[in-house]
């Protein structure tokens, strides 16, 4: 499938759930998404084509992403993992 805006691939990925509930065996979370900040400038975010699905605990909570991240440390996942899983996922479900 051909994203003709970037519109419609956030809406896609947002569409899949948040990506560390879906390891944790819980699919189809409702989720935010989150622009990964490794290696961008400081006050600079990815661009939107790059955005990974995360449900408000797992992106904004104590222990999600921009808290402790003790959930992430305790699956041995960053972000670019969930990227990966988020491109590959959006590929293998478009016809």
């Amino acid at each position: 499938m051909l994203f003709r805006s970037v519109k419609e691939w956030k809406n896609r990925v947002a569409e899949l759930g948040c990506s560390m509930c879906r390891r944790m065996g819980y699919p189809e979370t409702p989720a935010q998404l989150h622009h990964p900040r490794d290696g961008v400038g400081a006050g600079q975010r990815a661009s939107d084509w790059l955005v990974i699905p995360l449900c408000e605990p797992h992106h904004t909570g104590s222990k999600g992403w921009h808290g402790t991240r003790d959930h992430f440390k305790l699956h041995s996942v960053n972000e670019w993992d969930l990227l990966a899983d988020t491109i590959e996922l959006v590929v293998r479900e478009s016809p």
